[in-house]
């Protein structure tokens, strides 16, 4: 997939079908975490995979708006020894558009986090800074819902040159 396109293509979905991701794949999106630039070379991140048939459905059930973690093949989260949210969020766009290349779609998740602390047994001091549920989209639930789809603006109206 030509970068460009699967960087302006890539949109966030949170429909799945019941069908794992490769091992293969699974190891590139967390090649692509593991490689993304940080804050003076600090390596922060580390990752959580969850796939299995509890693990996924304990994590949706900590927030209303999370339960469509439960059908994703995978759920990352990201924590990082040392707490940098820039970091978190390149590593966490770059897992996204890894697995966009390998035609696996992918949305992140906002969940109280001591709860998923204490879910996943993450030690005090490491930050819990994205939670990311990947899965093959289902084709006939692939488009936006009615509420959210609408044109983005035009450059224009957001570019600003050398000043506002």
């Amino acid at each position: 997939m030509d970068l460009y396109r699967g960087t302006i293509s890539k949109r966030d979905r949170r429909a799945f079908l019941p069908q794992p991701i490769p091992e293969e794949s699974l190891r590139r999106i967390l090649q692509a975490g593991r490689m993304t630039p940080s804050s003076k070379n600090a390596e922060p991140n580390r990752f959580i995979v969850v796939r299995s048939p509890e693990g996924k459905p304990a994590l949706a059930d900590l927030s209303p708006m999370a339960r469509w973690l439960a059908d994703a093949a995978v759920v990352i989260v990201i924590a990082q020894v040392n707490e940098h949210p820039f970091d978190a969020g390149r590593c966490a766009q770059n897992m996204m558009l890894a697995a966009w290349n390998d035609g696996i779609g992918s949305c992140p998740a906002h969940l109280p986090e001591e709860r998923v602390r204490e879910l996943l047994g993450i030690p005090p001091g490491v930050f819990i800074n994205r939670v990311i549920g990947f899965g093959y989209l289902d084709p006939e639930r692939a488009g936006p819902p009615p509420a959210v789809a609408r044109k983005r603006k035009p450059l224009e109206e957001l570019v600003h040159e050398e000043r506002w």
